[in-house]
């Protein structure tokens, strides 16, 4: 029974393992999502420099520290989003190896049941038998 509480266990350390996981790979859609929102304020502004109207001309100095600030915005956010991938694919295999250790103690909980019950078997088999042989002797 001791190891049926070790799967038990086990099984409870793997469904907050990917738990964490989930936590871990919104966080990442997050920062991608605002990288893909940066991204798009970059075009624009890009488009606002390039713009041939007047009135975008005259903010063009304001356009050009807008688009330097979003550019280091971005580069932050790559770094971040590297950081989170790395953390989602080690909270995975956190995840998957728990979960094969679950798997391996399931085994051998089921191994152990099924061979205490031959062994329970082979006991009533035996003890039936014994004392009909033990009159037989008795004779």
């Amino acid at each position: 029974m001791a190891s049926d509480k070790r799967s038990a266990k086990l099984k409870r350390l793997v469904t907050v393992q990917r738990h964490m996981e989930k936590m871990a790979e919104v966080e990442l859609a997050d920062t991608t999502r605002v990288r893909t929102e940066v991204s798009q304020s970059m075009d624009n502004v890009l488009e606002a420099m390039s713009s041939m109207e007047p009135v975008h001309q005259m903010f063009s100095k304001h356009y050009s520290d807008r688009y330097g600030r979003l550019v280091v915005k971005d580069r932050q956010l790559a770094g971040v989003q590297q950081l989170q991938e790395n953390k989602v694919l080690k909270e995975k295999t956190k995840a998957d190896r728990l979960e094969d250790r679950m798997h391996l103690a399931r085994d051998l909980e089921d191994r152990e049941a099924d061979d205490n019950a031959i062994y329970d078997l082979l006991e009533m088999t035996n003890a039936s038998r014994t004392p009909a042989s033990s009159k037989v002797g008795d004779s």
